[in-house]
């Protein structure tokens, strides 16, 4: 037997997007023996996170994801959802609401920018004036052009050894923006790795004394803004014998018809960054083409090349968004063409 630490993992009530929240529960356990079925419930104040009034404050935490926590010694993640006190699914709660399906595959491009806490710049960036033009931040190496990488190494571990499916890292087109990418085979569980992958990013920069911004639009001027591209596939996207170019196109032409719908859902403060400019389109204006970084959707080159056997990528959807919400708001588009 060993004291195990549980952190357990929530999104609170905040508006327009929620924030993450989390408490350590010790319990007396085998290592080997801890499993998701195992977890108990817990309960948490809600009338501190804008999820209960305090008269009636009890929220409780249900365990559906269980991660190791190599960072800390006999520990594990508990990613949860909130339930009211009567074990119904909590307003708040989107993820116990939207209907799933295995057969949606995504990869989250999740932007982000590491912001010093004392100056509240972007980690590079003078106390003064800017630092030199957009052009060599991309993917850069080197201390004059690359900001914030300890801390970028350090998350990626994090996630890897949690077993997170990350594919993938680079720093971004402003100086102290990065991305990392990650994919799951199932529409809660690729938001949920999302959601993982957040948390442990903020936990690392704490360190650091380094603030994690989501904002869509972090600097304003002629600089990048920071999205969270969604590429996805359902079963017959991939299928030779059913998909193809006409099946592409249907989805188009679907996620089209139901472009307010996507736009409601992909995160606060979006129209400062689908200017038209900087790699994005209008966000009054949907469109679609291949290898087009300027459209709402960008068919991949390799998927035109394949046939138009593939993933497509929505790049729509704000760093800040809701990933639950692209999720969904992403399936019911897809089953409206089936």
């Amino acid at each position: 037997m060993a004291k195990i630490k549980l952190e357990y993992i929530w999104l609170d009530g905040y508006t327009p997007e929620p924030n993450l929240r989390s408490k350590t529960k010790i319990i007396d356990a085998d290592p080997d023996s801890v499993t998701l079925e195992s977890l108990p419930m817990w309960s948490f104040d809600g009338s501190s996170t804008q999820q209960a009034e305090g008269s009636s404050s009890d929220c409780l935490l249900k365990p559906v994801l269980l991660l190791p926590d190599v960072a800390r010694r006999n520990a594990f993640l508990v990613l949860t959802e909130v339930l009211t006190a009567d074990e119904q699914v909590h307003p708040s709660n989107y993820r116990g609401v939207f209907e799933d399906d295995p057969d949606l595959w995504i990869g989250f491009e999740q932007e982000y920018t590491l912001v010093d806490n004392e100056t509240r710049l972007p980690l590079g960036f003078p106390k003064s004036g800017y630092p030199g033009p957009q052009g060599p931040y991309y993917c850069s190496v080197g201390a004059r052009v690359a900001k914030g990488r300890e801390i970028v190494e350090e998350h990626l571990d994090a996630c890897l050894d949690a077993g997170l499916d990350i594919t993938g890292i680079n720093a971004e087109v402003m100086l102290g923006q990065w991305e990392f990418q990650c994919f799951a085979k199932g529409a809660k569980l690729a938001a949920d790795h999302v959601q993982i992958a957040r948390f442990l990013l903020s936990r690392v920069a704490e360190a650091y004394d380094v603030h994690v911004e989501l904002h869509p639009k972090p600097v304003v001027g002629d600089w990048n803004g920071s999205g969270m591209h969604t590429n996805f596939s359902d079963a017959r996207m991939r299928d030779p014998n059913r998909g193809g170019k006409d099946y592409i196109e249907a989805v188009c032409e679907a996620f089209r018809n139901f472009h307010d719908e996507h736009i409601a859902v992909y995160g606060s403060s979006n129209e400062m960054r689908l200017t038209g400019q900087h790699e994005t389109q209008s966000i009054d204006t949907f469109s679609y083409g291949v290898s087009d970084r300027g459209a709402s959707i960008r068919i991949p080159v390799g998927t035109a090349q394949n046939n138009y056997i593939g993933y497509i990528e929505d790049r729509r959807p704000a760093s800040n968004a809701d990933p639950y919400k692209i999720a969904g708001r992403v399936l019911a588009t897809l089953r409206s063409v089936r």
